[in-house]
Protein backbone atom coordinates (compact mmCIF):
# COMPACT_ATOMS: atom_id res chain seq x y z
CA UNK A 1 0.00 0.00 0.00
CA UNK A 2 1.19 3.55 -0.71
CA UNK A 3 1.77 6.18 1.89
CA UNK A 4 -1.34 7.98 0.62
CA UNK A 5 -3.78 5.08 0.98
CA UNK A 6 -2.30 4.23 4.38
CA UNK A 7 -2.51 7.85 5.57
CA UNK A 8 -4.99 8.83 8.31
CA UNK A 9 -6.99 11.29 6.19
CA UNK A 10 -7.38 8.84 3.30
CA UNK A 11 -8.44 5.95 5.53
CA UNK A 12 -10.91 8.17 7.36
CA UNK A 13 -12.46 9.14 4.03
CA UNK A 14 -12.70 5.47 3.06
CA UNK A 15 -14.67 4.86 6.24
CA UNK A 16 -16.74 7.96 5.53
CA UNK A 17 -17.50 6.76 2.00
CA UNK A 18 -19.05 3.57 3.33
CA UNK A 19 -21.55 5.59 5.32
CA UNK A 20 -21.93 8.17 2.53
CA UNK A 21 -23.18 5.38 0.28
CA UNK A 22 -26.47 5.68 2.17
CA UNK A 23 -26.73 9.45 1.67
CA UNK A 24 -29.81 10.28 -0.39
CA UNK A 25 -29.53 13.72 -1.92
CA UNK A 26 -33.22 14.53 -2.10
CA UNK A 27 -33.53 13.58 1.58
CA UNK A 28 -30.62 15.88 2.43
CA UNK A 29 -32.35 18.75 0.64
CA UNK A 30 -35.59 18.00 2.48
CA UNK A 31 -33.82 17.88 5.85
CA UNK A 32 -31.68 20.98 5.25
CA UNK A 33 -33.61 23.81 3.58
CA UNK A 34 -30.49 25.98 3.23
CA UNK A 35 -28.32 23.21 1.75
CA UNK A 36 -27.88 24.99 -1.58
CA UNK A 37 -26.76 28.21 0.07
CA UNK A 38 -24.38 26.35 2.39
CA UNK A 39 -22.79 24.42 -0.47
CA UNK A 40 -22.30 27.27 -2.94
CA UNK A 41 -19.17 29.38 -3.37
CA UNK A 42 -18.41 32.31 -5.68
CA UNK A 43 -15.16 33.62 -7.14
CA UNK A 44 -14.10 35.90 -10.00
CA UNK A 45 -17.62 36.07 -11.41
CA UNK A 46 -18.26 32.31 -11.23
CA UNK A 47 -20.73 30.52 -8.97
CA UNK A 48 -20.18 26.87 -8.02
CA UNK A 49 -23.21 25.06 -6.60
CA UNK A 50 -22.03 21.67 -5.36
CA UNK A 51 -25.09 20.92 -3.26
CA UNK A 52 -26.00 18.04 -5.60
CA UNK A 53 -22.78 16.23 -4.71
CA UNK A 54 -23.06 13.28 -2.34
CA UNK A 55 -21.46 15.14 0.55
CA UNK A 56 -22.49 16.53 3.88
CA UNK A 57 -20.63 18.73 6.35
CA UNK A 58 -18.61 15.77 7.64
CA UNK A 59 -17.47 14.72 4.15
CA UNK A 60 -16.42 18.27 3.25
CA UNK A 61 -14.55 18.64 6.51
CA UNK A 62 -12.65 15.40 5.91
CA UNK A 63 -11.84 16.31 2.31
CA UNK A 64 -10.36 19.56 3.59
CA UNK A 65 -8.38 17.52 6.12
CA UNK A 66 -7.02 15.40 3.26
CA UNK A 67 -5.95 18.56 1.45
CA UNK A 68 -4.21 19.80 4.59
CA UNK A 69 -2.49 16.43 5.09
CA UNK A 70 -1.18 16.61 1.51
CA UNK A 71 0.09 20.14 2.20
CA UNK A 72 -2.03 21.72 -0.52
CA UNK A 73 -1.57 25.33 0.73
CA UNK A 74 2.21 24.84 0.64
CA UNK A 75 2.08 23.44 -2.90
CA UNK A 76 -0.05 26.35 -4.07
CA UNK A 77 2.45 28.80 -2.65
CA UNK A 78 5.37 26.88 -4.15
CA UNK A 79 3.81 27.16 -7.60
CA UNK A 80 3.07 30.89 -7.30
CA UNK A 81 6.57 31.50 -5.92
CA UNK A 82 8.31 30.06 -8.98
CA UNK A 83 9.77 26.94 -7.37
CA UNK A 84 10.68 24.11 -9.73
CA UNK A 85 7.73 21.91 -8.82
CA UNK A 86 7.93 20.09 -12.18
CA UNK A 87 10.64 17.89 -10.73
CA UNK A 88 11.11 15.45 -13.62
CA UNK A 89 12.01 18.33 -15.95
CA UNK A 90 13.43 20.64 -13.28
CA UNK A 91 11.13 23.47 -14.30
CA UNK A 92 9.04 26.07 -12.57
CA UNK A 93 5.31 26.13 -13.36
CA UNK A 94 4.24 29.70 -13.93
CA UNK A 95 1.29 30.01 -16.25
CA UNK A 96 -0.07 32.25 -13.46
CA UNK A 97 2.69 34.74 -14.29
CA UNK A 98 1.35 35.12 -17.83
CA UNK A 99 -1.80 36.81 -16.55
CA UNK A 100 -0.33 38.73 -13.62
CA UNK A 101 -0.27 42.57 -13.73
CA UNK A 102 2.84 44.39 -14.87
CA UNK A 103 3.79 45.56 -11.37
CA UNK A 104 3.83 42.00 -9.95
CA UNK A 105 7.15 40.40 -9.06
CA UNK A 106 7.55 36.64 -9.64
CA UNK A 107 11.01 35.15 -9.28
CA UNK A 108 12.58 32.09 -10.89
CA UNK A 109 16.07 31.43 -9.55
CA UNK A 110 16.14 34.98 -8.24
CA UNK A 111 15.20 36.59 -11.57
CA UNK A 112 11.94 38.47 -12.00
CA UNK A 113 10.14 37.01 -15.04
CA UNK A 114 7.46 39.69 -15.27
CA UNK A 115 9.43 42.17 -17.41
CA UNK A 116 9.88 39.39 -20.02
CA UNK A 117 6.19 38.47 -19.87
CA UNK A 118 5.02 42.00 -20.46
CA UNK A 119 7.65 42.74 -23.08
CA UNK A 120 6.24 39.89 -25.19
CA UNK A 121 2.68 40.96 -24.42
CA UNK A 122 3.54 44.48 -25.60
CA UNK A 123 5.06 43.12 -28.83
CA UNK A 124 1.97 40.98 -29.40
CA UNK A 125 -0.18 44.06 -28.88
CA UNK A 126 1.76 46.16 -31.36
CA UNK A 127 1.70 43.37 -33.95
CA UNK A 128 -2.02 42.70 -33.50
CA UNK A 129 -2.82 46.40 -33.82
CA UNK A 130 -0.75 46.58 -37.02
CA UNK A 131 -2.44 43.55 -38.60
CA UNK A 132 -5.94 44.58 -37.56
CA UNK A 133 -5.49 48.18 -38.76
CA UNK A 134 -3.94 47.23 -42.07
CA UNK A 135 -0.53 48.57 -41.13
CA UNK A 136 0.97 45.12 -41.61
CA UNK A 137 0.30 43.92 -45.14
CA UNK A 138 1.23 40.95 -47.26
CA UNK A 139 4.05 40.87 -49.80
CA UNK A 140 1.89 42.51 -52.49
CA UNK A 141 0.53 45.20 -50.17
CA UNK A 142 -2.78 43.42 -49.57
CA UNK A 143 -4.43 43.71 -46.20
CA UNK A 144 -4.41 40.52 -44.11
CA UNK A 145 -7.89 38.98 -44.19
CA UNK A 146 -7.15 35.43 -43.03
CA UNK A 147 -4.91 33.97 -40.33
CA UNK A 148 -3.95 30.30 -40.16
CA UNK A 149 -2.67 29.00 -36.84
CA UNK A 150 -0.51 25.91 -37.32
CA UNK A 151 0.11 24.02 -34.08
CA UNK A 152 -0.99 20.92 -32.22
CA UNK A 153 -1.93 20.01 -28.66
CA UNK A 154 -1.70 23.04 -26.41
CA UNK A 155 -0.70 25.20 -29.36
CA UNK A 156 -4.05 24.44 -30.98
CA UNK A 157 -6.64 23.33 -28.43
CA UNK A 158 -6.43 26.37 -26.17
CA UNK A 159 -6.44 29.24 -28.67
CA UNK A 160 -8.95 27.47 -30.93
CA UNK A 161 -11.31 26.88 -28.02
CA UNK A 162 -11.08 30.49 -26.82
CA UNK A 163 -11.56 31.90 -30.33
CA UNK A 164 -14.74 29.88 -30.78
CA UNK A 165 -15.99 30.72 -27.29
CA UNK A 166 -15.63 34.46 -27.95
CA UNK A 167 -17.05 34.30 -31.47
CA UNK A 168 -19.90 36.70 -30.65
CA UNK A 169 -17.40 39.57 -30.41
CA UNK A 170 -15.28 38.72 -33.48
CA UNK A 171 -14.17 41.80 -35.41
CA UNK A 172 -10.76 40.89 -36.81
CA UNK A 173 -9.37 38.72 -39.62
CA UNK A 174 -10.91 35.31 -40.26
CA UNK A 175 -9.26 32.52 -38.28
CA UNK A 176 -8.35 29.02 -39.40
CA UNK A 177 -6.67 26.30 -37.33
CA UNK A 178 -4.61 23.42 -38.68
CA UNK A 179 -3.34 20.71 -36.33
CA UNK A 180 -3.71 17.23 -37.80
CA UNK A 181 -0.80 15.81 -39.78
CA UNK A 182 -3.46 14.37 -42.10
CA UNK A 183 -2.92 16.71 -45.05
CA UNK A 184 -6.65 16.73 -45.76
CA UNK A 185 -6.92 19.50 -43.17
CA UNK A 186 -4.19 21.81 -44.49
CA UNK A 187 -5.32 21.15 -48.09
CA UNK A 188 -8.93 22.08 -47.39
CA UNK A 189 -7.84 25.19 -45.51
CA UNK A 190 -5.51 26.45 -48.23
CA UNK A 191 -8.13 25.93 -50.96
CA UNK A 192 -10.28 28.64 -49.38
CA UNK A 193 -7.50 31.25 -49.04
CA UNK A 194 -5.68 33.86 -51.13
CA UNK A 195 -1.90 33.82 -50.64
CA UNK A 196 -1.62 37.61 -50.88
CA UNK A 197 -3.89 38.19 -47.85
CA UNK A 198 -3.05 35.18 -45.63
CA UNK A 199 -0.83 35.23 -42.55
CA UNK A 200 0.46 32.01 -40.98
CA UNK A 201 1.33 31.57 -37.29
CA UNK A 202 3.54 28.55 -36.65
CA UNK A 203 3.30 27.68 -32.96
CA UNK A 204 5.82 25.17 -31.65
CA UNK A 205 8.00 25.54 -28.58
CA UNK A 206 10.87 23.59 -30.16
CA UNK A 207 9.96 24.35 -33.78
CA UNK A 208 10.57 20.66 -34.46
CA UNK A 209 7.13 19.20 -33.62
CA UNK A 210 6.55 16.65 -36.39
CA UNK A 211 2.93 17.40 -37.22
CA UNK A 212 3.28 21.15 -36.94
CA UNK A 213 6.38 21.41 -39.09
CA UNK A 214 4.92 19.13 -41.76
CA UNK A 215 1.92 21.45 -42.04
CA UNK A 216 4.15 24.54 -41.88
CA UNK A 217 6.27 23.25 -44.76
CA UNK A 218 3.15 22.53 -46.80
CA UNK A 219 1.88 26.07 -46.16
CA UNK A 220 5.29 27.52 -47.01
CA UNK A 221 5.41 25.61 -50.30
CA UNK A 222 1.92 26.85 -51.19
CA UNK A 223 2.83 30.45 -50.44
CA UNK A 224 6.19 30.36 -52.25
CA UNK A 225 4.64 28.73 -55.31
CA UNK A 226 2.32 31.73 -55.63
CA UNK A 227 4.35 34.68 -54.34
CA UNK A 228 7.99 33.62 -54.31
CA UNK A 229 10.55 32.97 -51.57
CA UNK A 230 10.71 36.59 -50.41
CA UNK A 231 7.06 36.45 -49.30
CA UNK A 232 7.82 34.09 -46.39
CA UNK A 233 9.10 36.90 -44.19
CA UNK A 234 5.87 38.89 -44.55
CA UNK A 235 3.40 36.01 -44.36
CA UNK A 236 4.83 33.84 -41.54
CA UNK A 237 5.39 34.54 -37.86
CA UNK A 238 6.47 32.09 -35.17
CA UNK A 239 5.59 31.36 -31.57
CA UNK A 240 8.59 29.44 -30.27
CA UNK A 241 11.67 29.30 -28.07
CA UNK A 242 14.02 28.02 -30.82
CA UNK A 243 15.33 31.05 -32.70
CA UNK A 244 17.81 29.03 -34.78
CA UNK A 245 15.11 26.78 -36.26
CA UNK A 246 12.78 29.74 -36.77
CA UNK A 247 15.44 31.57 -38.78
CA UNK A 248 16.21 28.44 -40.77
CA UNK A 249 12.55 28.34 -41.80
CA UNK A 250 12.84 31.91 -43.11
CA UNK A 251 11.15 33.83 -40.31
CA UNK A 252 12.98 36.87 -38.97
CA UNK A 253 13.85 37.08 -35.27
CA UNK A 254 11.67 40.19 -35.01
CA UNK A 255 8.69 38.06 -36.02
CA UNK A 256 9.19 35.37 -33.38
CA UNK A 257 7.12 35.69 -30.22
CA UNK A 258 8.77 33.81 -27.41
CA UNK A 259 7.62 31.95 -24.35
CA UNK A 260 9.54 30.01 -21.72
CA UNK A 261 10.20 26.52 -20.43
CA UNK A 262 8.06 27.25 -17.37
CA UNK A 263 4.99 27.44 -19.63
CA UNK A 264 3.55 23.98 -20.25
CA UNK A 265 1.87 23.44 -23.60
CA UNK A 266 -1.59 22.78 -22.20
CA UNK A 267 -1.26 25.88 -20.00
CA UNK A 268 0.03 28.13 -22.78
CA UNK A 269 -2.96 29.92 -24.29
CA UNK A 270 -2.19 32.87 -21.98
CA UNK A 271 1.23 33.29 -23.61
CA UNK A 272 2.21 34.19 -27.17
CA UNK A 273 0.41 30.96 -28.11
CA UNK A 274 -2.70 33.11 -27.65
CA UNK A 275 -1.64 35.43 -30.49
CA UNK A 276 -4.56 34.28 -32.72
CA UNK A 277 -6.96 35.31 -29.96
CA UNK A 278 -5.45 38.79 -29.86
CA UNK A 279 -5.45 39.09 -33.65
CA UNK A 280 -9.11 38.09 -33.88
CA UNK A 281 -10.53 39.99 -30.93
CA UNK A 282 -8.00 42.71 -30.21
CA UNK A 283 -5.53 43.35 -27.38
CA UNK A 284 -8.20 44.72 -25.01
CA UNK A 285 -10.22 41.51 -25.18
CA UNK A 286 -7.12 39.37 -24.70
CA UNK A 287 -6.21 41.40 -21.61
CA UNK A 288 -9.74 40.89 -20.28
CA UNK A 289 -9.20 37.15 -20.67
CA UNK A 290 -5.97 37.46 -18.68
CA UNK A 291 -7.68 39.61 -16.05
CA UNK A 292 -10.41 37.04 -15.47
CA UNK A 293 -7.82 34.30 -15.05
CA UNK A 294 -5.76 36.47 -12.70
CA UNK A 295 -8.82 37.14 -10.54
CA UNK A 296 -9.29 33.38 -10.17
CA UNK A 297 -5.56 33.00 -9.44
CA UNK A 298 -5.83 35.48 -6.59
CA UNK A 299 -8.84 33.69 -5.16
CA UNK A 300 -7.13 30.30 -5.47
CA UNK A 301 -4.02 31.58 -3.72
CA UNK A 302 -5.75 33.39 -0.87
CA UNK A 303 -9.18 31.90 -0.11
CA UNK A 304 -9.53 29.41 2.75
CA UNK A 305 -9.73 25.85 1.48
CA UNK A 306 -13.35 25.40 2.51
CA UNK A 307 -14.41 28.47 0.48
CA UNK A 308 -11.94 28.00 -2.38
CA UNK A 309 -13.75 27.28 -5.64
CA UNK A 310 -10.99 25.40 -7.54
CA UNK A 311 -9.97 23.55 -4.37
CA UNK A 312 -13.50 22.29 -3.86
CA UNK A 313 -13.76 21.26 -7.51
CA UNK A 314 -10.54 19.26 -7.22
CA UNK A 315 -11.49 17.63 -3.93
CA UNK A 316 -14.94 16.67 -5.21
CA UNK A 317 -13.32 15.07 -8.25
CA UNK A 318 -11.13 12.98 -5.95
CA UNK A 319 -14.11 12.12 -3.74
CA UNK A 320 -16.22 10.92 -6.65
CA UNK A 321 -13.47 8.99 -8.39
CA UNK A 322 -11.53 7.47 -5.51
CA UNK A 323 -14.17 6.99 -2.85
CA UNK A 324 -17.59 6.78 -4.54
CA UNK A 325 -16.51 4.83 -7.62
CA UNK A 326 -17.53 7.32 -10.31
CA UNK A 327 -16.49 5.87 -13.67
CA UNK A 328 -15.70 9.16 -15.41
CA UNK A 329 -16.16 12.92 -15.37
CA UNK A 330 -18.66 14.40 -17.81
CA UNK A 331 -18.58 18.04 -18.89
CA UNK A 332 -21.94 19.39 -20.09
CA UNK A 333 -21.55 23.01 -21.17
CA UNK A 334 -24.86 24.67 -21.96
CA UNK A 335 -23.35 27.07 -24.48
CA UNK A 336 -22.78 26.20 -28.11
CA UNK A 337 -19.68 28.39 -28.20
CA UNK A 338 -18.06 26.11 -25.59
CA UNK A 339 -18.18 23.19 -28.02
CA UNK A 340 -14.38 22.79 -27.89
CA UNK A 341 -14.12 23.28 -24.13
CA UNK A 342 -14.30 19.52 -23.50
CA UNK A 343 -11.33 18.89 -25.79
CA UNK A 344 -9.31 21.50 -23.92
CA UNK A 345 -10.26 19.99 -20.54
CA UNK A 346 -9.36 16.51 -21.78
CA UNK A 347 -5.80 17.54 -22.55
CA UNK A 348 -5.54 19.66 -19.41
CA UNK A 349 -6.65 16.94 -17.03
CA UNK A 350 -5.75 13.68 -18.73
CA UNK A 351 -2.29 14.73 -19.93
CA UNK A 352 -1.59 16.31 -16.54
CA UNK A 353 -2.91 13.63 -14.20
CA UNK A 354 -2.87 10.49 -16.31
CA UNK A 355 0.01 9.08 -14.28
CA UNK A 356 0.68 5.76 -12.53
CA UNK A 357 3.72 6.72 -10.45
CA UNK A 358 3.94 9.33 -7.72
CA UNK A 359 6.46 12.13 -7.30
CA UNK A 360 8.93 9.72 -5.78
CA UNK A 361 8.65 7.37 -8.77
CA UNK A 362 6.69 4.73 -6.87
CA UNK A 363 3.67 2.96 -8.41
CA UNK A 364 0.34 4.25 -7.15
CA UNK A 365 -2.32 1.88 -5.87
CA UNK A 366 -5.23 4.27 -6.39
CA UNK A 367 -6.96 5.69 -9.42
CA UNK A 368 -5.60 8.97 -10.72
CA UNK A 369 -7.53 10.94 -13.32
CA UNK A 370 -10.84 9.60 -14.56
CA UNK A 371 -11.65 9.94 -18.25
CA UNK A 372 -13.12 13.35 -19.07
CA UNK A 373 -15.67 13.62 -21.87
CA UNK A 374 -18.88 15.36 -22.82
CA UNK A 375 -20.61 17.69 -25.24
CA UNK A 376 -22.65 20.85 -25.32
CA UNK A 377 -26.22 20.79 -24.06
CA UNK A 378 -28.82 20.13 -25.27
CA UNK A 379 -27.03 17.96 -27.83
CA UNK A 380 -25.64 15.86 -25.00
CA UNK A 381 -29.12 15.10 -23.69
CA UNK A 382 -29.97 13.38 -26.97
CA UNK A 383 -26.68 11.48 -27.12
CA UNK A 384 -25.56 10.05 -23.78
CA UNK A 385 -27.76 11.34 -20.95
CA UNK A 386 -29.75 8.11 -21.09
CA UNK A 387 -26.65 6.38 -19.69
CA UNK A 388 -26.10 9.11 -17.10
CA UNK A 389 -29.64 8.74 -15.78
CA UNK A 390 -30.25 5.01 -16.01
CA UNK A 391 -26.95 3.32 -16.79
CA UNK A 392 -25.47 0.81 -14.38
CA UNK A 393 -22.41 2.97 -13.58
CA UNK A 394 -22.20 6.39 -11.96
CA UNK A 395 -20.59 9.31 -13.81
CA UNK A 396 -20.07 12.68 -12.15
CA UNK A 397 -21.21 15.69 -14.20
CA UNK A 398 -20.17 19.33 -14.36
CA UNK A 399 -22.97 21.51 -15.74
CA UNK A 400 -21.65 24.85 -17.04
CA UNK A 401 -24.21 27.56 -17.75
CA UNK A 402 -23.68 31.14 -18.96
CA UNK A 403 -26.88 33.00 -18.03
CA UNK A 404 -27.01 35.91 -20.48
CA UNK A 405 -27.85 35.33 -24.12
CA UNK A 406 -25.39 36.53 -26.76
CA UNK A 407 -28.01 36.45 -29.53
CA UNK A 408 -31.46 37.81 -30.38
CA UNK A 409 -33.53 34.81 -29.30
CA UNK A 410 -34.17 35.17 -25.55
CA UNK A 411 -36.90 32.52 -25.57
CA UNK A 412 -34.32 29.92 -26.65
CA UNK A 413 -31.96 31.03 -23.89
CA UNK A 414 -34.75 30.39 -21.39
CA UNK A 415 -35.21 26.91 -22.88
CA UNK A 416 -31.46 26.28 -22.61
CA UNK A 417 -31.39 27.36 -18.95
CA UNK A 418 -34.48 25.28 -18.17
CA UNK A 419 -32.93 22.18 -19.72
CA UNK A 420 -29.66 22.58 -17.81
CA UNK A 421 -31.34 23.04 -14.43
CA UNK A 422 -33.84 20.26 -15.14
CA UNK A 423 -31.13 17.75 -16.05
CA UNK A 424 -29.10 18.40 -12.91
CA UNK A 425 -32.26 18.14 -10.80
CA UNK A 426 -33.30 14.90 -12.53
CA UNK A 427 -29.89 13.31 -11.92
CA UNK A 428 -30.25 14.15 -8.26
CA UNK A 429 -33.94 13.34 -7.72
CA UNK A 430 -34.57 10.35 -9.95
CA UNK A 431 -38.05 8.83 -10.06
CA UNK A 432 -39.30 6.00 -7.85
CA UNK A 433 -41.50 3.08 -8.89
CA UNK A 434 -44.37 4.53 -6.86
CA UNK A 435 -44.03 7.88 -8.65
CA UNK A 436 -44.01 6.12 -12.00
CA UNK A 437 -47.06 4.02 -11.06
CA UNK A 438 -49.04 7.08 -10.03
CA UNK A 439 -48.08 8.90 -13.22
CA UNK A 440 -49.05 5.97 -15.47
CA UNK A 441 -52.33 5.35 -13.67
CA UNK A 442 -53.26 8.95 -14.33
CA UNK A 443 -52.72 8.19 -18.03
CA UNK A 444 -55.04 5.16 -17.88
CA UNK A 445 -52.51 2.33 -17.51
CA UNK A 446 -53.71 -0.68 -15.50
CA UNK A 447 -53.17 -4.38 -14.99
CA UNK A 448 -50.33 -6.09 -16.86
CA UNK A 449 -49.74 -3.05 -19.07
CA UNK A 450 -49.13 -0.98 -15.95
CA UNK A 451 -46.91 -3.57 -14.26
CA UNK A 452 -44.67 -4.04 -17.31
CA UNK A 453 -44.32 -0.30 -17.95
CA UNK A 454 -42.93 0.67 -14.53
CA UNK A 455 -39.36 -0.70 -14.41
CA UNK A 456 -38.02 0.98 -17.60
CA UNK A 457 -39.27 4.35 -16.33
CA UNK A 458 -37.61 4.25 -12.90
CA UNK A 459 -34.61 6.55 -12.37
CA UNK A 460 -32.27 5.74 -9.49
CA UNK A 461 -31.28 9.38 -9.00
CA UNK A 462 -28.70 10.31 -6.38
CA UNK A 463 -26.11 10.95 -9.11
CA UNK A 464 -23.63 13.71 -8.34
CA UNK A 465 -23.15 16.95 -10.23
CA UNK A 466 -21.77 20.47 -9.96
CA UNK A 467 -23.45 23.47 -11.53
CA UNK A 468 -21.16 26.34 -12.54
CA UNK A 469 -22.86 29.62 -13.45
CA UNK A 470 -21.32 32.49 -15.43
CA UNK A 471 -23.12 35.80 -15.82
CA UNK A 472 -22.17 35.75 -19.50
CA UNK A 473 -19.67 34.12 -21.81
CA UNK A 474 -17.30 37.04 -22.29
CA UNK A 475 -13.51 37.16 -22.12
CA UNK A 476 -13.27 37.92 -18.40
CA UNK A 477 -15.66 35.18 -17.29
CA UNK A 478 -14.11 32.71 -19.73
CA UNK A 479 -10.65 33.47 -18.34
CA UNK A 480 -11.88 32.79 -14.82
CA UNK A 481 -13.52 29.51 -15.89
CA UNK A 482 -10.39 28.23 -17.60
CA UNK A 483 -8.17 29.16 -14.66
CA UNK A 484 -10.57 27.40 -12.28
CA UNK A 485 -10.20 24.16 -14.23
CA UNK A 486 -6.41 24.56 -14.41
CA UNK A 487 -6.24 24.90 -10.63
CA UNK A 488 -8.74 22.06 -10.11
CA UNK A 489 -6.32 19.82 -12.03
CA UNK A 490 -3.41 20.94 -9.84
CA UNK A 491 -5.39 20.33 -6.64
CA UNK A 492 -6.15 16.74 -7.66
CA UNK A 493 -2.49 16.15 -8.52
CA UNK A 494 -1.40 17.33 -5.09
CA UNK A 495 -3.88 14.98 -3.42
CA UNK A 496 -2.62 12.08 -5.57
CA UNK A 497 1.03 13.09 -5.02
CA UNK A 498 1.77 13.14 -8.75
CA UNK A 499 3.48 15.64 -11.05
CA UNK A 500 0.79 17.35 -13.15
CA UNK A 501 3.28 19.19 -15.34
CA UNK A 502 5.21 16.58 -17.31
CA UNK A 503 3.83 14.31 -20.05
CA UNK A 504 6.33 11.57 -20.73
CA UNK A 505 3.51 9.27 -21.75
CA UNK A 506 3.20 10.98 -25.12
CA UNK A 507 6.88 10.60 -25.99
CA UNK A 508 7.21 6.85 -26.70
CA UNK A 509 4.67 6.91 -29.52
CA UNK A 510 6.41 9.94 -31.05
CA UNK A 511 9.76 8.13 -30.97
CA UNK A 512 8.35 4.95 -32.48
CA UNK A 513 6.58 6.95 -35.21
CA UNK A 514 9.98 8.09 -36.48
CA UNK A 515 11.19 4.48 -36.61
CA UNK A 516 8.05 3.35 -38.40
CA UNK A 517 8.37 6.20 -40.90
CA UNK A 518 11.94 5.14 -41.68
CA UNK A 519 10.74 1.55 -42.08
CA UNK A 520 8.05 2.65 -44.54
CA UNK A 521 10.60 4.61 -46.59
CA UNK A 522 13.18 1.80 -46.52
CA UNK A 523 10.61 -1.00 -46.93
CA UNK A 524 12.37 -2.78 -44.10
CA UNK A 525 10.41 -3.82 -41.01
CA UNK A 526 13.05 -5.80 -39.11
CA UNK A 527 13.12 -5.11 -35.42
CA UNK A 528 9.40 -4.54 -34.99
CA UNK A 529 6.89 -6.84 -33.33
CA UNK A 530 4.94 -9.31 -35.43
CA UNK A 531 1.79 -7.21 -35.57
CA UNK A 532 3.60 -4.05 -36.68
CA UNK A 533 5.55 -6.02 -39.31
CA UNK A 534 2.31 -7.51 -40.66
CA UNK A 535 0.63 -4.12 -40.77
CA UNK A 536 3.62 -2.53 -42.49
CA UNK A 537 3.46 -5.24 -45.13
CA UNK A 538 -0.05 -4.04 -45.99
CA UNK A 539 1.05 -0.43 -46.53
CA UNK A 540 1.07 0.39 -50.27
CA UNK A 541 4.39 1.66 -51.66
Amino acid sequence: MSRLTESPAWKLLQDTARSAASLVLKDLFAATPDRAEALTVSAAGLVLDYSKQRVDAVVVERLIALAAQQQLPRWIERMFSGERINASEQRAVLHVALRAPRDTQILVDGNDVMPQVHAVLDRMTAFADAVRSGGWTGETGSRITDIVNIGIGGSDLGPRMVCEALAASHAGPRLHFVANVDAAQISATLRSLKPSSTLFIVASKTFTTQETMANARAARHWLVSHLGEAAVAQHFVAVSTNLAEVRKFGIAAANMFEFWDWVGGRYSLWSAVGLPIMLAYGPATFRELLAGAHAMDQHFRSAPLAQNLPVLMGLLSVWNSNFLGSESQVIAAYAQRLERFVGWVQQLEMESNGKSVDREGLPVDYRTTPAHWGDVGTNAQHAFFQMLHQGSAMHAVDFILPLAAEHDYPEQQRMLIANCLAQSAALMRGKTADEVRTELQAKGFEGEALASAIAPRVFGGNRPSNTILLARLDARHLGALLAAYEHRTFVASVIWNINAFDQWGVELGKQLAQSVLRAIDAREAAGFDGSTRALLARIPH
